[in-house]
């Protein structure tokens, strides 16, 4: 099963859900005996790159967001201490 095939959620893997879309639509019994699997499997893959780039970069920003609330409460606690 994969996400939903918006091509504006999903940039990276624009041109492989064109391609996957327009075999369904040009083999519509064939699909179900393996005719787009090959495709099928470039889009998983595709995902999961995407997902694995999305989830540094969340990653990322986390960190600089904590390291953020940190220098925060450092400077509320020496607000307050004095």
């Amino acid at each position: 099963m994969h996400p939903p095939l918006t091509l504006h959620k999903h940039p990276m893997c624009a041109e492989i859900i064109e391609q996957f879309q327009k075999c369904h639509i040009e083999h519509p019994i064939a699909k179900f005996f393996g005719e787009c699997t090959d495709l099928k499997i470039k889009l998983d893959r595709c995902f999961r790159e995407e997902k694995a780039l999305k989830r540094k970069a969340n990653f990322e920003e986390s960190k600089k967001l904590k390291e953020q609330l940190r220098a925060l409460r450092k400077e509320n606690a020496a607000s307050s201490g004095q």
